[in-house]
């Protein structure tokens, strides 16, 4: 890879005693100035301030870190805070060993170490050195003893950027909000190219494609399983285990000695941390896949080590909390649309995402660099929640993607000391495309029109109305669906008259007061959402009900459907002609490629027939699925969910990832699904020199590549 330039950051020769002599005296210095500030806090003598000050630092510096590995649940629930109150702890203690040193309470002994941890991050920021100054020179001196072992082939780290889409990368670039990013591009070292995701271009089908090489039967973020009447929801740690389970054969992209961080799937790493289907303290023994794993806490441990970097999270969190809350601000000041509630908890819980985890991460992958495993996967979630929170490019997003761009150019740094030398990939697991929110824009959520057109009762628990402004239609909302719904669309007309001219009975009648454990939105009728994608089954019918049933018990349901001006198309099954996409002005056959009137796929690209097409033979594929309709001359489609930015289906930037890749691999080509990003990634590590995973004794699960490379051979 090419090596970055020296930036000054690296301690050379005898700084090393100059920064501790430094931190020394402003520990000094604080614990005077706290002796005359806390009235509880007395230090009687002048040799009393810079012994305590060795002796707390001694204590942080030697005794901490192997603390932490005992008490490190308790930096975990309370993100590194709860390390403040064991500190105040032991500097009541040092007291009591320090004769004439008085700290009245655990109180005091906690602010003396707040005070003490502030002032030595300010100190090191003054002297421009930070955590990575300890990982540059343990790396140097384990560069040596690793040149001793013979040669290694490098290494790789795979960075991805959760939603950023190819076509918002490149005016990132461009435009100066990814400037480390740009550096390699612009060097020459990197190139950067487009690849197209699934139908679902959301992380969970992504990621377990790019991970396990498999996303079968992975139709979206959440789905319903009529046989089990159970909701998959993959940020479900018990789900995500599931279906991991599903796809894993022991030939992931992370086999061997690869490290996973932040995902939601190992992709069988035996190193793995902060990972959804491996959350050791929440999923059973008994789900998790049989391998070993680390600590769940293995990444909070690199970084609360040092009591600093507790108060540096505070700090930036607290930042952070603020930049929300005027950006929220500003959007309602200038009535910019469209837009979505910032308020209630999210301001809070925005810095876990754009913060504390991807801090943790990053440190995490210097310790995976400075350990030398072969290659290593992390998933950077920030720009994603601020993308659906705030949208695609607007100034606090980019603000976000800024500072992931800046960790990108850190471990760029840091990767070229690193023990071995090591690659970096960046790339995304598909984009995000703006556009006002369903239930905001059309007076009712997808659920509810579904659950009306198969008559039900509008629910108001369900039916979203929007922000009460000029905007919203003068009338109820569920009355402007209902127009919608009875427009006069070629398709709509042709699915009424078929109801109207089948005279026939039903084949059967549905059961009636059956209870189900996901609600319902109309009797034995069952809605799930996935960003811009919507799944409708009828859990009282066996298997994938047809077009013809669905017409007999659900006569206005189609029609209503294909003719709303939110939805782009519908996949169904037919008895007569296998599954058919419809749309409000015509009728794809996807056995055969037949299009009636219309291609309701046409501005979705070359490749949706071909990705719809596939995701109608998945086992658990719902009877009927609901695609947002996409408006390519303003580049905006509603999501099904309250999002501004979102993602899930076809249509706009979501389908777009971005992959930046060193211009030294062979070029990727056409990638078109993950599963094909998986190979393109398993191809570079095998021309780096790594070895395929056989995945001997390892469990193979139903949809895995290995199970469905058997199944076909025995065809």
């Amino acid at each position: 890879m090419t090596r970055p330039p020296e930036r000054g950051r690296v301690l050379q020769r005898g700084r090393t005693p100059a920064r501790v002599l430094l931190n020394w005296l402003a520990a000094t210095v604080t614990l005077v100035l706290l002796d005359s500030w806390l009235d509880r806090f007395s230090l009687g003598s002048w040799w009393q301030p810079p012994l305590v000050a060795l002796l707390v630092g001694l204590l942080t510096g030697v005794v901490w870190p192997l603390v932490m590995r005992v008490a490190l649940p308790v930096a975990f629930l309370t993100l590194g805070l709860g390390s403040f109150l064991l500190l105040g702890l032991a500097v009541l203690g040092v007291s009591f060993l320090v004769p004439g040193v008085v700290v009245e309470g655990v109180r005091t002994g906690v602010l003396v170490v707040v005070g003490m941890a502030a002032v030595t991050g300010l100190v090191s920021s003054a002297l421009a050195v930070d955590e990575d100054e300890l990982f540059f020179r343990r790396a140097r001196r384990r560069a040596r003893r690793a040149a001793d072992g013979g040669e290694q082939p490098p290494g790789v780290l795979f960075l991805q950027i959760d939603a950023l889409s190819y076509d918002t990368a490149r005016r990132a670039v461009r435009d100066g909000s990814m400037p480390n990013v740009a550096a390699l591009l612009r060097s020459g070292s990197h190139a950067m190219t487009a690849w197209h995701t699934d139908w679902s271009s959301q992380t969970g089908a992504a990621v377990s494609g790019i991970l396990h090489g498999s996303n079968h039967d992975v139709f979206g973020f959440r789905w319903y399983e009529k046989d089990r009447d159970r909701l998959v929801r993959v940020s479900h740690p018990e789900d995500a285990a599931l279906v991991e389970s599903r796809l894993s054969d022991g030939r992931g992209l992370l086999a061997g000695d690869g490290a996973g961080r932040g995902n939601l799937f190992t992709g069988d790493a035996p190193h793995v941390s902060l990972t959804m289907s491996s959350l050791a303290h929440v999923v059973r023994a008994g789900s998790r896949r049989a391998r070993q794993l680390e600590r769940v806490g293995s990444g909070y441990y690199a970084y609360f080590a040092n009591p600093v970097n507790a108060l540096r999270t505070i700090a930036v969190s607290a930042v952070d909390i603020g930049r929300e809350l005027v950006a929220a601000a500003r959007e309602r000041r200038d009535d910019v649309r469209p837009r979505v509630s910032r308020g209630g908890l999210w301001p809070l819980m925005r810095p876990g995402t754009t913060v504390i985890s991807r801090d943790v991460v990053v440190f995490a992958l210097l310790e995976d660099m400075l350990a030398g495993r072969a290659v290593a996967y992390a998933d950077f979630l920030g720009y994603d929640e601020a993308g659906h929170h705030a949208g695609l490019e607007r100034a606090d997003t980019l603000a976000v993607l800024r500072t992931i761009d800046q960790q990108i150019g850190r471990l760029h740094r840091a990767a070229a000391l690193a023990p071995r030398q090591y690659h970096l990939v960046c790339h995304s697991d598909h984009g995000l495309t703006q556009g006002e929110a369903f239930a905001t824009r059309f007076g009712e959520t997808v659920e509810s029109l579904v659950g009306r057109l198969c008559g039900a009762d509008p629910d108001p628990r369900t039916v979203c109305s929007g922000p009460a402004t000029s905007r919203d239609p003068a009338d109820g909302g569920w009355q402007f669906g209902a127009a919608l719904a009875e427009g006069a669309g070629p398709v709509a007309r042709r699915l009424r008259a078929r109801v109207q001219a089948d005279g026939e009975p039903h084949d059967h009648e549905l059961p009636t007061g059956r209870a189900g454990a996901v609600p319902r939105v109309a009797p034995g009728v069952v809605v799930t959402v996935s960003g811009h994608t919507a799944s409708i089954s009828f859990a009282d019918l066996p298997g994938r009900v047809p077009l013809e049933e669905i017409e007999r018990h659900w006569p206005d349901l189609l029609p209503g459907l294909v003719d709303h001006a939110g939805i782009g198309f519908v996949l169904v099954a037919s008895a007569e002609q296998g599954p058919v996409v419809l749309g409000r002005d015509g009728m794809h056959r996807l056995a055969t490629g037949e299009v009636t009137g219309v291609d309701p796929l046409a501005p979705y690209g070359e490749h949706a027939a071909e990705l719809v097409a596939r995701v109608s033979t998945f086992p658990h594929c719902p009877d009927v699925v609901v695609n947002s309709a996409w408006d390519p001359e303003t580049d905006e489609a509603s999501p099904f969910e309250p999002h501004v930015g979102s993602h899930g289906g076809l249509g706009g930037p979501q389908q777009r990832g971005f992959l930046v890749y060193p211009r030294s691999f062979a070029p990727p080509g056409e990638v078109v699904g993950a599963e094909q990003l998986h190979r393109v990634f398993r191809g570079w590590l095998t021309d780096l020199g790594h070895p395929e995973p056989t995945g001997e004794g390892a469990a193979v699960g139903p949809d895995s590549r290995t199970a469905r490379a058997a199944s076909s051979s025995r065809r």
